[in-house]
Protein backbone atom coordinates (compact mmCIF):
# COMPACT_ATOMS: atom_id res chain seq x y z
CA UNK A 1 0.00 0.00 0.00
CA UNK A 2 1.81 3.78 -0.98
CA UNK A 3 1.35 5.22 2.46
CA UNK A 4 1.93 8.87 3.40
CA UNK A 5 4.02 9.37 6.78
CA UNK A 6 3.71 12.90 8.92
CA UNK A 7 6.49 12.58 12.38
CA UNK A 8 9.07 14.83 13.75
CA UNK A 9 10.68 13.17 16.84
CA UNK A 10 12.88 10.20 17.44
CA UNK A 11 9.83 8.17 18.19
CA UNK A 12 8.27 8.63 15.16
CA UNK A 13 11.51 8.17 13.41
CA UNK A 14 11.89 4.52 15.15
CA UNK A 15 8.49 3.70 13.48
CA UNK A 16 8.87 5.57 9.74
CA UNK A 17 12.39 2.96 9.50
CA UNK A 18 9.92 -0.44 10.61
CA UNK A 19 7.47 1.19 8.09
CA UNK A 20 10.02 1.46 5.54
CA UNK A 21 10.87 -2.34 6.05
CA UNK A 22 7.46 -3.05 5.41
CA UNK A 23 5.56 -3.33 1.99
CA UNK A 24 3.95 -0.11 2.89
CA UNK A 25 6.95 1.97 2.26
CA UNK A 26 6.09 5.70 2.30
CA UNK A 27 5.98 7.11 -0.97
CA UNK A 28 6.69 11.09 0.70
CA UNK A 29 7.72 11.57 4.24
CA UNK A 30 6.37 15.07 6.01
CA UNK A 31 8.18 16.42 8.42
CA UNK A 32 8.82 19.61 10.34
CA UNK A 33 11.05 22.35 9.02
CA UNK A 34 14.80 22.55 10.47
CA UNK A 35 15.16 24.14 13.80
CA UNK A 36 17.77 25.56 16.15
CA UNK A 37 18.90 22.68 18.97
CA UNK A 38 21.17 21.74 21.40
CA UNK A 39 23.35 24.61 23.11
CA UNK A 40 25.03 25.89 20.24
CA UNK A 41 21.53 26.18 18.84
CA UNK A 42 22.85 25.22 15.66
CA UNK A 43 20.42 24.86 12.58
CA UNK A 44 19.43 21.09 12.45
CA UNK A 45 17.08 18.46 10.71
CA UNK A 46 14.28 16.63 12.77
CA UNK A 47 15.24 12.54 13.71
CA UNK A 48 12.47 11.98 10.89
CA UNK A 49 13.94 14.22 8.40
CA UNK A 50 17.52 12.60 8.74
CA UNK A 51 15.78 9.10 8.90
CA UNK A 52 14.17 9.30 5.85
CA UNK A 53 17.05 10.65 4.08
CA UNK A 54 18.98 7.96 4.94
CA UNK A 55 16.57 5.31 3.93
CA UNK A 56 16.30 7.28 0.55
CA UNK A 57 12.71 8.36 1.00
CA UNK A 58 11.58 11.50 -0.42
CA UNK A 59 11.46 14.56 2.33
CA UNK A 60 8.87 17.60 2.40
CA UNK A 61 9.38 20.08 5.04
CA UNK A 62 6.95 22.62 4.86
CA UNK A 63 6.00 25.27 7.29
CA UNK A 64 2.46 24.60 7.39
CA UNK A 65 1.20 20.90 6.06
CA UNK A 66 -2.43 22.70 5.77
CA UNK A 67 -1.41 25.17 3.00
CA UNK A 68 -3.00 24.69 -0.72
CA UNK A 69 0.75 24.25 -2.34
CA UNK A 70 1.59 21.60 0.69
CA UNK A 71 -1.60 19.50 -0.06
CA UNK A 72 -0.79 19.85 -3.80
CA UNK A 73 3.04 18.11 -2.98
CA UNK A 74 0.92 15.59 -1.14
CA UNK A 75 -1.06 15.13 -3.68
CA UNK A 76 1.07 14.15 -6.50
CA UNK A 77 2.95 11.60 -4.10
CA UNK A 78 -0.11 9.81 -4.80
CA UNK A 79 -0.84 8.15 -1.39
CA UNK A 80 -3.30 5.94 -0.71
CA UNK A 81 -3.54 5.99 3.31
CA UNK A 82 -1.32 8.42 5.39
CA UNK A 83 0.33 7.32 8.61
CA UNK A 84 1.04 10.16 11.78
CA UNK A 85 3.18 9.63 14.30
CA UNK A 86 4.10 11.82 16.85
CA UNK A 87 4.23 15.24 14.32
CA UNK A 88 3.65 17.94 16.49
CA UNK A 89 1.48 20.17 14.81
CA UNK A 90 -2.06 20.49 14.22
CA UNK A 91 -3.29 18.47 10.82
CA UNK A 92 -6.20 20.52 9.85
CA UNK A 93 -9.01 20.38 6.97
CA UNK A 94 -9.52 19.89 4.45
CA UNK A 95 -6.22 17.56 4.39
CA UNK A 96 -7.85 16.01 7.62
CA UNK A 97 -10.55 14.52 5.21
CA UNK A 98 -8.00 14.20 1.51
CA UNK A 99 -7.02 10.81 3.09
CA UNK A 100 -7.51 8.04 5.30
CA UNK A 101 -5.25 8.92 8.62
CA UNK A 102 -3.88 6.50 11.56
CA UNK A 103 -2.53 7.54 14.29
CA UNK A 104 0.40 6.10 16.39
CA UNK A 105 -0.13 6.94 19.79
CA UNK A 106 2.30 5.48 23.00
CA UNK A 107 -0.51 5.07 25.15
CA UNK A 108 -3.64 2.60 26.43
CA UNK A 109 -6.01 5.33 25.15
CA UNK A 110 -8.93 6.43 25.93
CA UNK A 111 -6.05 7.56 28.70
CA UNK A 112 -3.64 9.57 28.59
CA UNK A 113 -4.68 11.32 25.42
CA UNK A 114 -2.05 14.32 24.14
CA UNK A 115 1.44 15.22 23.53
CA UNK A 116 3.40 13.61 26.88
CA UNK A 117 2.17 10.08 27.34
CA UNK A 118 5.11 8.44 27.81
CA UNK A 119 6.17 10.43 30.19
CA UNK A 120 2.77 10.90 32.40
CA UNK A 121 2.53 7.36 32.73
CA UNK A 122 5.54 7.13 34.60
CA UNK A 123 4.84 10.13 36.98
CA UNK A 124 1.37 8.80 37.66
CA UNK A 125 2.84 5.58 38.88
CA UNK A 126 0.74 3.25 36.29
CA UNK A 127 1.62 -0.43 35.78
CA UNK A 128 1.21 -0.53 32.38
CA UNK A 129 0.95 1.64 28.71
CA UNK A 130 0.72 0.50 25.26
CA UNK A 131 0.61 1.80 21.74
CA UNK A 132 -2.64 2.23 20.11
CA UNK A 133 -3.78 2.67 16.38
CA UNK A 134 -6.49 4.97 15.92
CA UNK A 135 -8.14 7.26 12.70
CA UNK A 136 -6.97 10.47 13.58
CA UNK A 137 -9.92 12.86 13.61
CA UNK A 138 -10.15 16.85 14.53
CA UNK A 139 -10.60 15.73 18.05
CA UNK A 140 -7.23 15.05 20.40
CA UNK A 141 -6.61 11.31 20.35
CA UNK A 142 -9.89 10.35 20.71
CA UNK A 143 -10.24 8.72 17.16
CA UNK A 144 -11.60 5.20 16.84
CA UNK A 145 -9.28 2.88 17.71
CA UNK A 146 -8.04 -0.28 14.79
CA UNK A 147 -5.51 -1.73 17.07
CA UNK A 148 -4.14 -2.06 21.08
CA UNK A 149 -1.42 -3.57 23.02
CA UNK A 150 -0.41 -3.03 26.04
CA UNK A 151 3.22 -3.28 27.91
CA UNK A 152 3.82 -3.16 31.69
CA UNK A 153 5.47 -0.28 32.86
CA UNK A 154 8.52 -1.98 35.29
CA UNK A 155 9.71 -0.11 38.31
CA UNK A 156 13.53 0.71 37.22
CA UNK A 157 11.99 1.95 33.58
CA UNK A 158 12.83 5.70 32.78
CA UNK A 159 11.63 7.46 29.92
CA UNK A 160 13.93 6.28 27.26
CA UNK A 161 13.69 2.51 28.06
CA UNK A 162 9.89 2.58 28.27
CA UNK A 163 9.91 4.61 24.76
CA UNK A 164 12.36 2.38 23.48
CA UNK A 165 9.64 -0.54 24.11
CA UNK A 166 6.49 1.49 23.00
CA UNK A 167 8.54 2.99 19.75
CA UNK A 168 9.11 -0.75 18.63
CA UNK A 169 5.83 -2.16 19.63
CA UNK A 170 4.26 0.96 17.62
CA UNK A 171 6.31 0.06 14.05
CA UNK A 172 4.60 -3.21 14.31
CA UNK A 173 1.23 -2.28 15.14
CA UNK A 174 1.34 0.00 12.46
CA UNK A 175 2.29 -2.79 9.68
CA UNK A 176 -0.34 -4.97 11.22
CA UNK A 177 -2.90 -2.76 10.78
CA UNK A 178 -2.07 -1.78 7.16
CA UNK A 179 -1.38 -5.69 6.21
CA UNK A 180 -4.60 -6.36 8.20
CA UNK A 181 -7.46 -3.10 8.12
CA UNK A 182 -8.83 -4.88 11.06
CA UNK A 183 -12.05 -2.29 12.02
CA UNK A 184 -12.12 0.04 14.65
CA UNK A 185 -14.11 1.01 17.47
CA UNK A 186 -14.99 3.96 19.23
CA UNK A 187 -13.33 4.88 22.22
CA UNK A 188 -15.26 4.21 25.33
CA UNK A 189 -16.16 7.56 27.62
CA UNK A 190 -15.00 6.54 30.80
CA UNK A 191 -10.94 6.51 31.76
CA UNK A 192 -9.96 9.48 29.60
CA UNK A 193 -7.14 11.58 30.70
CA UNK A 194 -4.76 14.06 29.20
CA UNK A 195 -1.15 14.14 28.94
CA UNK A 196 -0.38 17.60 28.81
CA UNK A 197 2.66 18.83 27.09
CA UNK A 198 6.25 19.28 29.92
CA UNK A 199 6.35 22.62 31.10
CA UNK A 200 9.15 24.03 33.37
CA UNK A 201 6.95 23.49 36.10
CA UNK A 202 6.69 19.49 35.40
CA UNK A 203 10.80 19.45 35.76
CA UNK A 204 10.92 20.83 39.24
CA UNK A 205 11.52 18.69 42.43
CA UNK A 206 9.23 19.73 44.99
CA UNK A 207 10.58 18.66 48.35
CA UNK A 208 7.22 19.18 50.07
CA UNK A 209 5.62 16.04 47.53
CA UNK A 210 6.44 12.33 48.50
CA UNK A 211 10.03 11.12 47.80
CA UNK A 212 8.02 8.24 45.65
CA UNK A 213 6.22 10.78 43.65
CA UNK A 214 9.90 12.57 43.25
CA UNK A 215 11.61 9.55 42.06
CA UNK A 216 8.95 9.07 39.32
CA UNK A 217 9.52 12.27 38.16
CA UNK A 218 13.17 12.01 37.77
CA UNK A 219 12.27 8.48 35.91
CA UNK A 220 9.40 10.12 33.76
CA UNK A 221 12.45 12.88 32.16
CA UNK A 222 15.46 10.98 32.44
CA UNK A 223 17.95 10.94 29.17
CA UNK A 224 15.08 13.36 27.92
CA UNK A 225 14.81 16.94 29.34
CA UNK A 226 15.41 15.39 32.96
CA UNK A 227 14.62 16.96 35.81
CA UNK A 228 15.38 19.84 39.00
CA UNK A 229 15.78 20.92 41.51
CA UNK A 230 15.92 24.46 43.04
CA UNK A 231 18.93 25.79 44.75
CA UNK A 232 19.68 29.45 46.62
CA UNK A 233 20.68 31.95 44.61
CA UNK A 234 17.89 30.84 41.36
CA UNK A 235 20.41 28.41 40.31
CA UNK A 236 18.69 24.77 39.11
CA UNK A 237 20.31 21.07 39.84
CA UNK A 238 19.64 18.79 37.35
CA UNK A 239 18.94 15.43 38.37
CA UNK A 240 19.44 12.25 37.16
CA UNK A 241 19.01 9.30 38.62
CA UNK A 242 17.45 8.73 42.07
CA UNK A 243 16.00 6.72 44.49
CA UNK A 244 13.72 6.26 47.32
CA UNK A 245 15.99 6.21 50.32
CA UNK A 246 12.86 5.80 52.58
CA UNK A 247 12.11 7.51 56.54
CA UNK A 248 14.27 9.86 58.03
CA UNK A 249 17.17 12.36 56.70
CA UNK A 250 17.21 15.87 56.72
CA UNK A 251 14.44 18.56 56.94
CA UNK A 252 12.30 18.24 53.79
CA UNK A 253 14.06 20.84 51.00
CA UNK A 254 17.42 20.29 52.63
CA UNK A 255 20.47 18.59 50.80
CA UNK A 256 22.59 16.74 52.85
CA UNK A 257 25.68 14.15 52.80
CA UNK A 258 24.98 11.83 54.81
CA UNK A 259 27.56 8.71 55.42
CA UNK A 260 28.38 9.29 51.56
CA UNK A 261 24.82 9.54 50.09
CA UNK A 262 23.72 12.79 48.81
CA UNK A 263 19.84 12.92 50.04
CA UNK A 264 17.16 15.34 49.91
CA UNK A 265 14.62 15.53 52.81
CA UNK A 266 10.90 15.29 51.31
CA UNK A 267 7.60 15.47 52.98
CA UNK A 268 7.94 11.65 54.17
CA UNK A 269 11.42 11.08 53.94
CA UNK A 270 14.72 11.30 51.60
CA UNK A 271 15.48 11.23 48.24
CA UNK A 272 19.15 9.74 47.05
CA UNK A 273 20.40 11.64 44.41
CA UNK A 274 22.81 9.42 42.47
CA UNK A 275 24.11 11.53 39.09
CA UNK A 276 23.11 15.08 38.72
CA UNK A 277 24.32 17.84 36.64
CA UNK A 278 25.02 21.25 38.21
CA UNK A 279 24.43 24.85 36.58
CA UNK A 280 26.36 25.08 33.83
CA UNK A 281 28.44 21.80 34.26
CA UNK A 282 28.42 18.32 33.56
CA UNK A 283 26.44 14.91 34.36
CA UNK A 284 28.24 13.78 37.56
CA UNK A 285 28.42 10.93 40.42
CA UNK A 286 26.57 12.42 43.34
CA UNK A 287 30.03 11.81 45.09
CA UNK A 288 31.99 14.22 42.55
CA UNK A 289 29.04 16.63 43.20
CA UNK A 290 29.52 16.27 46.60
CA UNK A 291 33.26 16.55 46.63
CA UNK A 292 33.14 19.65 44.61
CA UNK A 293 30.09 21.58 46.00
CA UNK A 294 29.78 21.61 49.64
CA UNK A 295 26.05 20.31 51.13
Amino acid sequence: MRTLYLGTSDFAAAVLRRLAQSEHRPALVVTRPDRPRGRGRKLAAPPVAEAARELGLQVFQPESVNTPDARRRIAAAGPEIGVVCAFGALIKEPLLSDYELLNVHPSLLPRWRGAAPVERAIMAGDEQTGVSIMQLTAGLDSGPVCLQEAVPIRPEDDYATLAARLQTLGGELLVQALDQRPPCAEQPEEGVTYAEKIGPEDRLLDPERPAVELERRVRALHRHIGARLALPGGEFLGVRRAAVRGEGGPPPGTLADVDGHLLLGTADGALELFEVQPPGGRVMTAAEYVRGHPV
